[in-house]
C-alpha cells in the first residue's frame, strides 16, 4: 500500500487524524506559519487546511508532490484555485458538515438582535435594571429575506419558517422551482430589499459578491431592517453599514465575519446596535468532528483515485 504523506496545518479533530493515520503518514502542525508551510510542502502528497492557512500560488509552485488539498469547511477563498488547476492539484471541501451549526448560529444572532439580548446582559452585569429602556420585536409574522440558498441558507429558511416567519429568497444560481422546494418564495433582489424585515446572507466571497451590500443596496431596503451575516467578511461594505446604522436605515446588525479578521475594536464592532461574534458560527464540537471525518474521507479517496463527493477543481 502506498505510504502517502499528509500535512495538516490548522485545527483538526482526533477522529479525522485517526482515519488518515490508518492509511498514511500524518504530520499535524496546527498554527504553522506561511513560511514553514512553503518550506515543508514539497514532501507532502496532501494538505489539509481550514480558513487560517493561505494556500497561495507560491505554495502550489513549491509543492512538487502535492496531489490534493482539503478544506475542512465550506469556503475555499483562502485557496488559489487557478494555481491549483494549473498545477493539476485536486481541491475538495466538506460543504455539509457545518450546515446545522451555522444555521443555528444565524438564528441565535437573529433572536439576540431583535430581543436586545446582549444589551440586556451587559446592563445586568453592570448592576443596571434597564427593563423600561429595552423593547424587542417578534420574529413571528416578520419577513426574512435570504440571499444565497445553498445548504446553509436553506437550513436557515427551514428554521425560520418554524418560528412563523415568511421566508423569501434570492439566488441566481438556483431555479425558482428548486427555491420553492426549499420552502422559500423566490423573488428579485430589489423585491427582497423592499419587503424583508430581516436579511441574512449566505453567499461565498467572490468578485460578484464583494461589497454587494453597499450604500446603494442599503438605501433600497426597508427602513429599520435588521442584517445578519454569517457568510464571509467583505460581502457587506462595513463603512456603508456603519453609516446606515447611524442614520437608522438599518436598525441593527449581527456579524460573525469581517472584511479583516480579527477586525479589532472598530466603530462598527463597537456600535451599540451591532452584535459581533468572532467567526464562531461553525465552531461546534459536532460540526468540527463531521468536517474532519468528511475531509479525511475525501483526501483518501483523492489519493486512491476514487470518486469524490465534493471536488471543487
Amino acid at each position: 500500500m502506498a505510504q502517502w504523506k499528509i500535512l495538516i496545518t490548522d485545527k483538526f479533530t482526533e477522529n479525522g487524524i485517526e482515519a488518515l493515520s490508518a492509511a498514511a503518514e500524518v504530520e499535524y502542525q496546527p498554527g504553522m506559519t506561511a513560511g514553514d508551510v512553503l518550506a515543508s510542502i514539497p514532501k507532502f502528497d496532501a494538505l489539509i487546511v481550514r480558513g487560517r492557512t493561505k494556500v497561495t500560488a507560491d505554495v502550489f509552485a513549491a509543492a512538487s508532490n502535492l496531489k490534493v488539498v482539503g478544506r475542512a469547511g465550506v469556503g475555499v477563498d483562502n485557496i488559489d484555485l487557478a494555481s491549483a488547476q494549473s498545477h493539476h492539484v485536486t481541491i475538495v471541501n466538506s460543504p455539509t458538515a457545518t450546515t446545522t451549526a451555522v444555521a443555528e448560529h444565524t438564528l441565535a444572532l437573529m433572536l439576540a438582535l431583535t430581543k436586545s439580548v446582549s444589551r440586556a446582559d451587559a446592563a445586568m452585569k453592570s448592576g443596571r435594571w434597564t427593563k423600561k429602556q429595552l423593547m424587542g420585536s417578534e420574529l413571528s409574522g416578520k419577513v426574512l429575506g435570504i440571499i444565497g440558498l445553498g445548504n446553509i441558507g436553506s437550513a436557515v429558511a427551514q428554521r425560520a419558517t418554524a418560528l412563523g416567519m415568511t421566508v423569501i429568497g434570492f439566488d441566481p444560481l438556483i431555479a425558482d422551482a428548486d427555491v420553492r422546494n426549499r420552502g422559500v418564495d423566490p423573488v428579485a433582489l430589489d423585491e427582497l430589499y423592499a419587503r424583508a424585515d430581516v436579511i441574512s446572507f449566505h453567499v461565498p466571497l467572490n468578485p460578484s459578491t464583494r461589497n454587494m451590500i453597499d450604500g446603494q443596496a442599503i438605501a433600497h431596503m426597508k427602513r429599520g431592517v435588521y442584517l445578519v451575516c454569517t457568510a464571509r467578511g467583505g460581502v457587506i461594505d462595513e463603512t456603508a453599514l456603519h453609516s446606515a446604522l447611524e442614520s437608522g436605515q438599518v436598525a441593527g446588525a449581527a456579524l460573525d465575519v469581517y472584511a479583516q479578521e480579527p477586525p479589532g475594536l472598530t466603530a462598527l464592532v463597537a456600535h451599540p446596535n451591532v452584535i459581533a461574534t468572532p467567526h464562531i458560527a461553525a465552531q461546534t464540537q459536532e460540526a468540527q468532528a463531521r468536517a474532519s471525518a468528511d475531509i479525511a474521507d475525501e483526501i483518501l479517496a483523492a489519493l486512491r483515485d476514487e470518486p469524490l463527493r465534493w471536488k471543487i477543481v
